[in-house]
């Protein structure tokens, strides 16, 4: 049986628009939400405003970068940032979080999104991402495989099975034919990141790119089964946007050479 500690509580439409501001991050402020952000408008082909991008919590450090490069490119214009579990903020966009952009980890998080019509046109693909074994340095548990992990006694953490790191882990699970048991099922990979670094976990399963972006707090371990499950990551303005033109500039900033170009140097794959 599967001891698990799940902190999963789905928040009210107005605590997640205060905690949207709570989370903005690096490029801009969130104040205001998107809400009256998006006051401003493109006008005579310039664009100005406050954006609110909802993203996976995995684009942290790149989009963050995106964002900074974005305002300097379009100056008068500021990017908010909310980051989470997918699961997470697709139910806050379908409960009425105000939101202009929203970054999935995978494509199931985004089909919610266009099963109810929230986006603003076809979801475009932008970057992929597999597992990777994430050990604090040193190693200290001598994990060496995936199959390591089973290993009684040995302190796992991954993510839960709705957010994308976690399909991803029971899709490896699947695919080397092992059952693990992990001690924790985190909301975000960050979170499962966080658990490892700080020395209350053995190991977990986090992305490349959170291995890569760890500034040596853990030590990454690549196993063959990770390719059983690779993540796309899919990007769309949302319906609701009061500023669709400033939606659509981020959008294409992310899909285009320059968001492109700080993806892959963070460890992203092609679409």
């Amino acid at each position: 049986m599967r001891t698990v500690t799940r902190r999963f509580v789905l928040p009210a439409v107005a605590a997640l628009v205060a905690s949207t501001a709570a989370c903005g991050s690096g490029a801009g402020s969130a104040q205001g939400g998107a809400a009256a952000s998006s006051t401003a408008a493109s006008s005579g082909g310039r664009l100005s405003g406050t954006l609110t991008v909802f993203a996976a919590a995995s684009l942290k450090k790149t989009f963050t970068e995106i964002g900074a490069r974005f305002e300097k490119a379009h100056p008068g214009t500021k990017v908010a940032f909310s980051f989470a579990g997918s699961s997470d903020l697709v139910a806050q966009i379908q409960q009425g979080a105000p939101a202009d952009v929203f970054a999935s980890a995978d494509e199931r998080n985004m089909s919610k999104a266009t099963a109810d019509s929230l986006t603003s046109g076809a979801p475009v693909d932008f970057a992929t991402n597999t597992l990777e074994i994430a050990v604090p340095p040193g190693n200290p548990a001598k994990v060496a495989s995936l199959r390591d992990l089973a290993r009684p006694g040995l302190k796992v953490v991954v993510c839960a099975p709705a957010v994308p790191c976690g399909g991803a882990a029971a899709r490896v699970e699947a695919a080397a034919k092992v059952d693990l048991r992990p001690v924790s099922e985190e909301q975000s990979v960050t979170d499962v990141l966080g658990k490892v670094s700080a020395g209350e976990a053995d190991a977990g399963l986090v992305y490349v790119t959170d291995v890569e972006g760890s500034g040596g707090s853990v030590q990454g371990i690549p196993f063959p089964e990770a390719s059983a499950a690779v993540n796309t990551y899919p990007i769309a303005a949302l319906r609701s946007s009061r500023n669709p033109a400033l939606a659509a500039a981020f959008v294409q900033a992310v899909t285009g050479d320059p968001g492109q170009s700080v993806l892959a140097g963070a460890g992203f794959g092609k679409p």
